[in-house]
């Protein structure tokens, strides 16, 4: 409504400066008839000329009948003497001279044109119209309503205990003396931290839907501009804008795009970031008093956080969102199935229980992905195989028929994908293997997919050396088999030596260099932590030293497994090159000595053989599970 009574006076000044305009030109044009000088002299020596009035070159005449005229002289020198002879009276005008106004206009006009070239490319700059170009220093946080966010509590699934905590400031807000009577004051800020994808954001918009309070969310990346002091700037409008509407709530996402620790920029204390969040230290907890208003924010980088925006009174309390377990899993799927058609034979415990790992963005993907599937095969419902297949290219990645790969390279791929398995499915501690298949998926040309039985809260030592023998099962295979070496192991290399680093230098796993830490987690030098060596040359050789032990050990127990256990290797590998994916049902036959059952779903393409080199190479695991292991 603001904006358009704005608009409505803006164009009824500039109907009122272009009228003024127009009546000054317009003033000069009467109704006078026009006649010609020559017409003009006839009649002045014919004594029908009463008057004249002469302004400039313009002549302004009344005959003897009274009617009046005009003309434009030329320049005659005799003309006033004729005038004079022929009992004309003849009035002098100087010549008009433009108005006041129009005077300011035309001098003006240059410099007005420039101003507003500059307003026009500050609001492009500036976001448009909204903001303008004289509001560097207004705040953008946004303000939601009711009627534009429908999000509410019973839209998060998975975070049980962060909804408790949260639906806390709802319950206060609402009803603050249930609290005040015991002592008890309203937080000034809660910090929500967790991985991505795992519901914060969504968990403020359950707070804006459920809170009937005035609702400000702006993301920390808004308060940063190239200019120095304009985010402070910011920061206190954003602040005085909510302390008028309190009790309210201001949430800011990523926090960590303002909030990062002090002193590392190079600017010092002129730093455009350092100075906004001085200013938002200040205002959240400073001389001023900042009753009624709440500070919610996200992040998934709480470590770069400076300290001093993290202490009581500030943050007074941080929540924690977490990947979700299995139960929590179950219920975010349920969640999202209510937006799709589900078939009777979809279940989510287990599809959760297929999804370890999978954060609530994961698990909402997965859905929408399952129903595309359904609707490429014009089904009315979506099932549990379009669950399965969407699962499998989220965990896997997409598969690559039209990839063409020799003969020779798809019996290494098939040899070396055995070899994972095999190792795997003779270990006692490993995790189950679940799918193992040729086919080209993503960046991988095989992969060897292994789903923990359960929710994996801490890793062990013996598990973790069982990790590292079925991640050199694929090359100790190709030698044994195939009597080459591939680069397809390049990926499990380097997790084998990351794990037993870590072992050694991080989890006191070793019992020659026992329980001491042996790296520096903080050597990040992006935020002014620059660290020293912590260890000398000696004792870097001793650890270097253990990790070749504990990774030639390693090799040793795979290589002795699949020598022991040639005939698995062959009938699985025989089963990958007719088939290209195999299921746990069949690994489990072949591990007992028994032909595998055929798939039940029947491999569409043939991609045996052809004279064509395909392309092979270091390839990478999937980033949504770290278990499978991937050539």
């Amino acid at each position: 409504m603001n904006n358009i009574v704005k608009n409505i006076a803006i164009w009824v000044i500039v109907a009122l400066v272009l009228m003024t305009v127009f009546n000054q030109f317009g003033s000069k044009t009467t109704a006078d008839s026009q006649v010609v000088y020559s017409q003009f002299i006839d009649q002045v020596k014919q004594g029908q000329i009463a008057k004249v009035t002469i302004e400039g070159r313009v002549l302004r005449g009344v005959t003897n009948e009274g009617r009046k005229f005009n003309t434009y002289a030329p320049s005659d020198p005799w003309l006033v003497s004729d005038l004079l002879k022929n009992n004309v009276t003849v009035e002098a005008k100087p010549d008009e001279e433009p108005s006041l106004l129009m005077n300011i206009f035309v001098s003006w006009f240059p410099m007005l044109l420039l101003i507003g070239v500059w307003v026009f490319f500050m609001r492009q700059m500036q976001g448009g119209g909204k903001g303008g170009a004289f509001s560097f220093g207004k705040s953008k946080a946004r303000q939601l309503d009711e009627a534009s966010n429908q999000t509410t509590f019973a839209d998060v699934a998975g975070c049980d205990e962060a909804k408790e905590e949260v639906s806390e400031l709802v319950e206060f807000l609402r009803d603050p003396t249930k609290f005040q009577k015991l002592g008890g004051r309203i937080p000034r800020g809660v910090l929500m931290v967790g991985p991505p994808g795992t519901g914060k954001t969504l968990l403020a918009k359950a707070i804006a839907g459920e809170a009937k309070v005035p609702f400000f969310t702006i993301s920390g990346s808004d308060f940063v501009e190239m200019f120095v002091g304009v985010g402070a700037a910011r920061v206190r409008d954003m602040f005085e804008q909510a302390k008028k509407a309190a009790p309210c709530i201001i949430f800011i996402d990523e926090i960590d795009a303002v909030g990062r620790h002090r002193g590392a920029g190079t600017g010092g204390g002129n730093d455009e970031r350092e100075q906004t969040l001085n200013q938002m230290l200040v205002e959240m907890d400073g001389f001023e008093p900042n009753s009624g208003v709440i500070v919610i924010a996200a992040t998934n980088r709480a470590d770069v956080l400076d300290k001093a925006l993290l202490r009581p009174g500030r943050f007074d309390r941080q929540v924690m969102v977490g990947l979700p377990d299995i139960r929590g899993r179950e219920q975010i799927l349920l969640v999202h199935m209510r937006k799709v058609p589900i078939d009777a034979d979809v279940k989510a415990d287990i599809i959760a229980r297929g999804t370890p790992g999978f954060s609530g963005a994961d698990l909402a993907n997965l859905v929408n992905e399952a129903a595309l599937f359904a609707a490429r095969r014009n089904k009315r419902t979506v099932d549990m195989q379009d669950f399965e297949d969407a699962k499998d290219k989220i965990f896997m990645g997409p598969e690559r028929k039209s990839m063409v790969m020799r003969e020779e390279e798809r019996r290494n791929t098939a040899y070396h994908e055995s070899g994972h398995a095999v190792v795997a499915k003779l270990l006692p501690k490993a995790d189950p293997v679940h799918k193992v298949t040729i086919m080209p998926r993503g960046w991988a040309l095989g992969l060897t997919w292994q789903l923990p039985e359960h929710d994996r809260i801490s890793n062990y030592k013996d598990k973790m050396l069982e990790e590292i023998s079925i991640l050199f099962g694929g090359r100790i295979a190709e030698e044994i088999f195939m009597h080459q070496m591939s680069t397809g192991a390049s990926n499990d290399f380097e997790r084998a030596t990351k794990m037993a680093r870590d072992m050694v230098t991080r989890f006191g796993m070793s019992d020659t260099l026992g329980t001491m830490v042996y790296v520096d987690n903080d050597q990040d030098s992006m935020f002014g932590r620059m660290s020293a060596k912590t260890v000398s040359e000696a004792t870097q050789q001793k650890v270097d030293a253990e990790i070749r032990r504990i990774l030639d050990e390693q090799y040793a127990v795979a290589r002795k497994l699949l020598e022991d256990n040639r005939d698995k290797v062959e009938a699985m590998t025989a089963a990958l090159l007719e088939w290209e994916t195999i299921d746990a049902e069949q690994i489990n036959d072949i591990m007992a000595g028994n032909a595998p059952r055929p798939p039940k779903v029947l491999p569409t393409v043939n991609r045996h053989t052809s004279s064509d080199t395909g392309s092979s190479g270091p390839t990478a695991t999937p980033a949504p599970q770290p278990a499978a292991k991937s050539e």
